[in-house]
């Protein structure tokens, strides 16, 4: 194992302690449990959107994973639950070790993992459907594998789920955008149908909503239109030419329609569960599918990559918070759209996309609005929460800064 390893046998790893409430603590250095393991030492590891859905304990734990017998997770049982669990699913770094059955990887080189732990063997893998292999690091609910916020991590059938980057430091802000938002992002474009030449309206500018307008630029598309009501976000979009729409100040459907000279063909809900409504910061959960349902043409379609989950303890009312949303169906029948949900299988597409960013074509680093230590996070997760000074994709450097 790496001289660094050897002389410690605990490392800094964030963890959450509550709701609203992260601390660093140190925790054993985890070790290879598997022949198909291999033991990164953590460069860059950032912090994404769906951490604060944890963070603000709004993604409860299913039945199957809590403590006791209740269906729903009781104060104690989420605690119990949430300290096991380090922080952090979009990680990169060095291999310090590997297991027997490794062949693909070596000590010193440099990886970059998808957010999905996928076993490369099941059903939904040999189908490039990686995201449904039921795995995420750092993550309630999605196995047991810890969080990437921390010195070191484990990475389980490392062949499968490292991606090789070239050696050295070039494009490290670029890359670590691999391990979920570029890819997410370009899955939502995807998910749309969209085509070159078309027009398209995301709705949410967070780092998952830059992307995927980004995604839609580097894809050709006529025009994109970006809805959020935080300026610093919308400014980044307007940077890499879409046109920023305020819905605090405009009806956005109405809009986008106007400017556009009639509906758009594709539209990407890139909030989730907590959308706001147009007036007021109040939580309307199905608002971005309705104004995606009313934006976009007849026979279009809409990508869903922003967050829905089963189950929210922290909903607006009933309905929401056992995942279910009243949306107008019988119109997204009448306009015979297509709609695509779910996760991104990010495997499906970061090779293509770092070899893109290699190349000079793309640079997805311009949504990177901070850089930090790792005793730094508990106060970045409150300032990222809070949407204050401007943070927009925070990156952690768990050994320090990258040269």
């Amino acid at each position: 194992m790496a001289q660094t390893q050897t002389q410690t046998q605990t490392m800094k790893a964030v963890v959450y302690q509550e709701p609203f409430k992260v601390s660093i603590e140190e925790l054993p250095l985890p070790k290879l449990e598997h022949p198909d393991d291999a033991l990164i030492k953590i460069t860059t590891a950032a912090i994404c959107g769906s951490d604060l859905h944890m963070y603000q304990g709004r993604t409860a734990a299913q039945g199957g994973l809590c403590f006791g017998s209740s269906s729903s997770p009781t104060r104690d049982s989420w605690m119990r639950l949430m300290l096991e669990i380090y922080k952090g699913h979009e990680n990169m770094g060095i291999v310090i070790e590997t297991g027997a059955a490794v062949s693909l990887l070596k000590k010193g080189d440099r990886v970059v993992m998808p957010f999905n732990v996928a076993d490369g063997r099941c059903r939904n893998c040999m189908q490039r459907n990686s995201g449904f292999a039921g795995g995420a690091y750092g993550y309630v609910a999605m196995g047991p594998y810890q969080g990437g916020q921390a010195q070191f991590i484990r990475v389980p059938y490392a062949d499968f789920n490292c991606l090789p980057l070239p050696a050295g430091t070039a494009h490290e802000r670029d890359f670590i955008m691999l391990a979920d938002i570029f890819p997410t992002g370009w899955h939502g474009v995807q998910l749309s149908g969209f085509q070159p030449g078309e027009s398209i309206a995301v709705f949410g500018a967070g780092p998952v909503g830059l992307m995927a307008a980004y995604s839609a630029v580097l894809r050709g598309a006529s025009q994109v239109y970006v809805v959020d009501c935080v300026p610093e976000r919308l400014a980044a979009a307007e940077k890499i030419g879409c046109v920023p729409v305020n819905f605090k100040d405009v009806d956005a459907v109405g809009y986008i329609v106007q400017r556009n000279g009639g509906m758009v063909d594709r539209s990407v809900d890139a909030v989730g569960y907590q959308a706001s409504a147009r007036h007021g910061m109040e939580e309307a959960p199905s608002s971005v599918l309705e104004n995606c349902i009313m934006v976009t043409r007849p026979t279009g379609g809409i990508g869903v990559p922003g967050l829905y989950v089963p189950s929210d303890p922290g909903a607006p009312d009933s309905n929401s918070a056992s995942g279910k949303l009243l949306i107008s169906f019988g119109k997204l029948f009448e306009k015979g759209l297509t709609i695509g949900t779910g996760q991104c299988n990010v495997k499906t597409y970061n090779r293509y996309l770092r070899d893109m960013i290699i190349s000079g074509r793309a640079k997805p680093s311009f949504v990177v609005s901070h850089e930090i230590g790792i005793e730094e996070a508990p106060g970045a997760y409150v300032k990222f929460d809070r949407r204050e000074d401007g943070y927009t994709k925070v990156l952690i450097h768990p050994n320090g800064p990258v040269a």
